[in-house]
């Protein structure tokens, strides 16, 4: 997904104002944020991969009486 014109211009524009030193820090930042967004993904894609394989063993005629209690 990307950010609107004016925000990356927003953004830009105070990363501009930042002390030199300051801009490896922000680097990080967007790293973490990214690798987070990353690692999200992947559960989400594995949660949705698993989804079937326990569906059947959680829904099964042999457990039915258990959904009872």
């Amino acid at each position: 997904m990307e950010a609107p014109t004016h925000q990356l211009d927003q953004v830009l524009g105070k990363l501009q104002g930042l002390a030199p030193h300051r801009i490896p820090e922000v680097e990080d930042f967007i790293d973490f944020l990214k690798q987070r967004d990353d690692e999200a993904a992947f559960t989400q894609a594995v949660q949705a991969a698993s989804e079937p394989v326990l569906d059947q063993i959680w829904n099964n005629p042999d457990d039915a009486e258990y959904d009872q209690l």
